[in-house]
């Protein structure tokens, strides 16, 4: 079994300051790509920033000098420090990581519960 746990939403004023923690845990081997998502109401989930094992990042554009991607691998554990907030941020973020649980076994992607972030004054 493999958890994904995400922490730190909340409730920020336009250009305030948010810090999301996502840590896996269960029978994990390895984790490869690492990754925040997010979905605003009536929206898709849409792709945040990731992250790969060796700290190759992507952002998507709208968040790109705003957001922040980084990981601690001997933590199994996520981050996203998000900075600049804007309304439009308003969403519930989704952890996702690229987990292989066993030696053998294949990869597979595991998804957290969400937390809400919410941009408002």
């Amino acid at each position: 079994q493999v958890q994904l746990v995400e922490s730190g939403g909340g409730l920020v004023q336009p250009g305030g300051s948010l810090r999301l923690s996502c840590a896996a845990s269960g029978s994990i081997f390895t984790i490869n790509t690492m990754g925040w998502y997010r979905q605003a109401p009536g929206k898709e989930r849409d792709l945040v920033a990731t992250i790969t094992r060796g700290d190759i990042v992507n952002y998507a554009n709208s968040v790109k000098g705003r957001f922040t991607i980084s990981r601690d691998n001997a933590k199994n554990t996520v981050y996203l420090q998000m900075n600049s907030l804007e309304a439009e941020d308003t969403a519930v973020y989704y952890c996702n990581a690229h987990i292989m649980r066993t030696w053998n076994t294949g990869w597979s992607h595991y998804w957290g519960q969400g937390t809400q972030v919410t941009v408002s004054s």
